[in-house]
């Protein structure tokens, strides 16, 4: 798929917009040239998923109360401390993503015109497959759009973004208001239906053709595998789509967006449960999923464009360090730029499963990190912790004798005492004397997720043991995702056991149980907004000294970072240039989004 679309970029296609629409004056086409050149056609959906809006690093957690960063100049760190406004908007979509539709609504427009091939039942699941791909990726592209920019107005109505079904010219009307946020989910559900009718579930090789192809008179998989085996892998799928599917249904479930956008917790658990039953429920979750960024090696061995049973859908693998000059301690050569928080720290339960907040964890604020989580150590490095290719112990006490050590430098060392590790490969060395690379992949969509969408709706739904129409509850979920984590005693989670019959404590337990799965992975900023919760929680570090005896003093650092986020930010702005421009485009409220 990469190979791909490095050819389709190049196609005298892929140039300014306007030379879709005005006379070509050197060597360009008219779009009408695609028809009989099926590559043309592609190279036009091939934009959609160059302009993908999935992020290859931690970016938005900085904003968040799970980390912050080193680096004074970065934008999130910008937003918030006080400067997020609809002029300066890192969390914007606006333009990525109606670009990408741009060029999917003038695929679909052409695309039953194109000669896929010259036998007409291989050009009608041709037709079909990439028609399926840009219903799905429209989906996608509205999905993040409706995150980033759905809100109230002034009025009080809960709006989404303009729905764009039409490709747009220099005759256009481009002044267009924006729908209801029920209209906008409505599109995007309807776009992710047509995509999973039409898509197979995943591109494999059949040894059979569906009933709707036979009947067609497709009667040789090979036939079938041409348009839609294994080689495909990357592309959109029907799987993928559903992912797509609970992603909206969830948010717009939520406490911020419930209220205007006509679905349920319980339609939000059923499209879950349609994705999660396809691999057996809980008892599908792959047991080292919680580390798959380590796993990119294996990726190889399954075959073009496999992926191990946690993902999804994923990127490419590519071989680099990047994340590592960028995120390893200063004394491996990193820039140290993603600090985890002591908030975060403090969410990792106990080993026995109980949080440290509860006596029966046995929390020991003068060894804090001994018998914890075993995520905590996956996924942040802590005084004493080892990293890199020689598992060197990093230190970031005060007896420290290398720029790893608190606040040492500034725009190196952690602000908070606490280094990254999750998405990381040990193995890499940014050391310039080796730089040495290892592959790596973005998970764009993992099953974990979906595990986690699913327990949050059900148990909202019909409480932690409730299962609706399904077989299996929040409850039974978070027990295997918690397993996996090896928490609890002698294969038992007695704390969870203790909270199995009560909903509100199960919500907080989900809640903790997505924040910590998910951290680094760019979910935080947009929970905390869709739960409308406290944004302004500031940001902790912890402190670390020697005695001369050697043993350790812990000191928490109570005010890292102040966050400074208003109110009305739980909905994000429409940017102003397209306020400015456009009269029929409402901002979302209350109107001060100028003034920070």
């Amino acid at each position: 798929m990469k190979n791909i679309i490095k050819l389709w970029i190049f196609l005298p296609l892929l140039v300014a917009c306007d030379d879709l629409f005005e006379p070509a004056i050197e060597n360009n086409r008219d779009v009408d040239a695609m028809y009989d050149e099926p590559s043309y056609a592609q190279g036009i959906l091939a934009n959609a998923y160059v302009l993908l809006p999935y992020q290859t690093a931690p970016a938005s957690d900085v904003a968040t109360d799970d980390a912050v960063t080193n680096d004074n100049n970065n934008d999130y760190l910008r937003m918030a401390t006080g400067s997020w406004a609809a002029i300066n908007d890192p969390m914007s979509q606006w333009q990525g993503r109606f670009n990408a539709i741009q060029y999917i609504n003038l695929f679909l427009e052409n695309v039953d015109k194109v000669v896929w091939a010259k036998d007409s039942k291989i050009r009608t699941m041709f037709n079909d497959r990439f028609k399926g791909e840009a219903y799905g990726l429209r989906a996608l592209q509205m999905y993040y759009l409706l995150r980033a920019h759905g809100g109230v107005t002034e009025d009080g109505r809960l709006m989404g973004i303009p729905i764009l079904t039409a490709s747009e010219g220099p005759e256009s009307d481009f002044n267009h208001e924006r729908k209801t946020y029920a209209e906008c989910v409505e599109h995007i559900l309807n776009d992710a239906g047509k995509a999973i009718e039409l898509l197979p579930q995943e591109y494999k090789t059949f040894t059979d053709v569906p009933q709707k192809y036979k009947d067609l008179g497709v009667t040789n998989a090979s036939d079938y595998n041409r348009v839609n085996g294994e080689a495909f892998r990357g592309l959109m799928s029907g799987r993928i789509a559903k992912a797509v599917r609970a992603q909206v249904a969830l948010l717009a479930a939520s406490p911020a967006f419930s209220g205007g956008s006509g679905i349920t917790w319980e339609k939000a658990a059923d499209y879950a449960a349609d994705l999660l039953d396809d691999i057996g429920g809980p008892s599908g979750l792959d047991m080292t999923g919680r580390t798959w960024y380590v796993d990119a090696d294996k990726v190889t061995n399954y075959g073009l464009g496999g992926s191990p049973a946690e993902i999804i859908w994923r990127s490419s693998v590519d071989d680099n360090n990047d994340l590592e000059k960028s995120n390893f301690p200063p004394s491996l050569y990193g820039s140290g730029l993603v600090n985890p928080t002591e908030n975060l720290v403090d969410a990792f339960p106990m080993a026995n499963g109980y949080p440290i907040t509860e006596a029966e964890g046995d929390y020991d604020a003068s060894d804090p990190y001994l018998n914890r989580d075993p995520r905590l150590n996956d996924y942040i490095v802590v005084n004493g912790s080892t990293q890199g290719p020689s598992s060197t112990k990093i230190i970031t006490g005060t007896y420290g004798t290398t720029t790893d050590v608190t606040n040492k430098e500034s725009g190196k060392s952690t602000r908070t005492g606490y280094y990254l590790r999750k998405l990381l490969r040990s193995t890499c060395n940014p050391d310039p004397q080796y730089n040495t690379k290892q592959k790596h992949y973005t998970a764009r969509i993992r099953f974990t997720e979906i595990f986690l969408i699913y327990a949050e709706a059900a148990n909202e739904a019909w409480g932690p043991q409730g299962k609706g129409t399904h077989t299996y509850s929040a409850y039974e979920v978070i027990k295997a995702i918690r397993k996996r984590a090896g928490l609890g005693v002698n294969n038992t989670d007695p704390y969870l056991e203790s909270i199995k019959n009560d909903p509100d404590k199960m919500r907080v337990l989900i809640r903790n149980e997505r924040r910590l799965e998910l951290c680094f992975e760019n979910f935080r900023f947009w929970d905390l907004r869709r739960w409308k919760a406290d944004l302004n929680e500031t940001t902790r570090g912890m402190q670390i000294g020697q005695h001369t005896d050697g043993s350790l003093t812990y000191t928490p650092m109570p005010s890292v970072e102040v966050r400074k986020y208003k109110d009305y930010m739980y909905y994000g702005p429409i940017p102003n240039n397209e306020i400015l421009k456009w009269d029929n485009l409402k901002q979302n409220k209350d109107g001060n989004w100028l003034n920070n």
